[in-house]
């Protein structure tokens, strides 16, 4: 009897370890956006991005030095996962861009731009932004570190970490492609918004809150999180990310962290505004 209770207990113990592998699965497999498993097990590390911090190659000198004054706005789109030079419409932004009554000034690209990061998918984005005549942004994913194609990242835009100046405004560009952001980085963070303008705007791919309590999709390190938070109170207006494909707002230390829903399958896009009276943004779709 008791032989056989050892075995049924080893048996409802391995039914449990199945279970929980089986939950975790499900877990990792939902815990970034369109994930591709090969590529997401050969990719860079942060660290290793890290040392081409501010050597640039896409942004010259006058992208990262601008005045867009009191009064302007800028579109933001995200999760594009352009693939075999497939952009999803991106084009399409054209009517947006050139709407007299958005005034925008430039545009930021919060990450997956490409879907596996490659060299034609990276130069089919440039070449398309570069047709629509405006400064561009463009903000490191999970997915441009994918397949150890950071180096096609490196050598076509530059680096993945930067700061934007703006006259009135200051745009913090974060890398946030492996789920966090690391000490050094944070440290970079925390000494430039000591400079940083009256408007500040800070972009990453990931983002900093999930939706739910069972939604992992959000930077990987609570302790990050709460760091950030800290280092952001007070001082920024927006975060804005993507990753999540959904549309998540969250206020925490007087700044709202924006999710912005993906292009790719919705065309979503959004649009800050901002002027002296302060900092609004509205959500749209190109074919709405």
């Amino acid at each position: 009897m008791v032989r056989i209770f050892r075995i049924f207990h080893k048996a409802m113990f391995a039914d449990k370890v199945i279970v929980f592998l089986l939950i975790f699965f499900h877990c990792f497999l939902f815990s970034s956006c369109n994930n591709d498993f090969l590529g997401l097990f050969i990719s860079s590390e942060l660290s290793e991005r890290l040392m081409s911090a501010d050597d640039f190659v896409l942004l010259s000198n006058a992208d990262l030095n601008a005045d867009w004054g009191s009064e302007f706005s800028f579109l933001v789109i995200t999760d594009l996962h352009i693939e075999n030079e497939n952009v999803y419409g991106l084009e399409k932004i054209t009517d947006i861009v050139n709407d007299p009554a958005n005034d925008i000034k430039f545009i930021v690209a919060v990450g997956d731009i490409t879907q596996g990061g490659h060299r034609r998918d990276l130069q089919k984005f440039i070449d398309v932004l570069s047709g629509i005549g405006l400064p561009f942004y463009p903000v490191i994913g999970n997915h441009e570190v994918y397949f150890g194609n950071w180096h096609n990242w490196r050598d076509m835009i530059g680096s993945s970490r930067y700061r934007v100046n703006g006259g009135e405004t200051t745009l913090f560009i974060l890398d946030t492609a492996n789920a966090f952001l690391g000490r050094s980085q944070l440290s970079w963070l925390e000494n430039e918004l000591k400079t940083a303008a009256k408007n500040v705007f800070v972009f990453s791919h990931v983002n900093v809150f999930a939706e739910g309590p069972v939604d992992f999709k959000m930077l990987s390190d609570h302790r990050e999180r709460a760091m950030l938070v800290s280092i952001l109170a007070g001082k920024a207006n927006l975060m804005i990310s993507g990753h999540t494909h959904r549309h998540i707002a969250r206020d925490a230390g007087g700044v709202r962290y924006l999710s912005v829903d993906d292009f790719k399958v919705r065309s979503a896009y959004c649009i800050v505004n901002v002027s002296p009276q302060g900092v609004n943004y509205t959500m749209g779709r190109i074919n709405d």
